[in-house]
């Protein structure tokens, strides 16, 4: 229980960081559509090698925390992919559910990662979390959290409570 705090904690806090800084600034309010179209964008970045619209699309204080529980900023994630220490072959989203408040659109879905890393192909599937920014009419990547891989007993998010 402890450690399940202590992570619910710091996302709390890192998501109350991010809003602060994102009201701080020249806020547009996003849709849902906007925020899935951007999601779509990256991913179809990442699986090119696009480096050039991933520089563009991921803010500067992007904060990327990976299913191994490590933890990227926009240099050091780019970085990594690249130099082809990491590799998206192909990825898949699933059951994703989109809350806006104001500027800001966090997702919430499951993720199926076909990845190469250190030359080991891997098949990933996992829970995620992502959230995107519109100021000044762009929007920005901010901040992905990536869960425990998924198995059989976790629960399918459509029985996520709803607000």
């Amino acid at each position: 229980m402890k450690q399940w705090f202590s992570k619910q904690t710091l996302i709390g806090l890192l998501a109350w960081c991010l809003a602060a800084t994102a009201w701080a600034s020249s806020c547009d309010n996003i849709t849902a559509e906007e925020a899935l179209k951007a999601e779509d964008m990256r991913y179809a970045a990442q699986t090119s090698n696009d480096f050039d619209a991933l520089e563009k699309m991921f803010s500067p204080d992007l904060i990327y925390v990976h299913s191994s529980a490590i933890v990227d900023g926009k240099k050091s994630y780019i970085d990594s992919m690249r130099t082809g220490t990491v590799i998206y072959k192909t990825m898949r989203k699933s059951e994703v559910v989109v809350r806006t408040a104001g500027c800001l659109a966090i997702l919430t879905g499951n993720g199926n990662y076909d990845v190469q890393v250190n030359g080991k192909d891997m098949n990933v599937q996992l829970r995620f979390h992502s959230i995107w920014q519109k100021k000044d009419g762009v929007m920005q990547y901010l901040s992905d959290r990536k869960s425990t891989r998924l198995n059989s007993s976790h629960i399918p998010l459509s029985r996520m409570p709803s607000s």
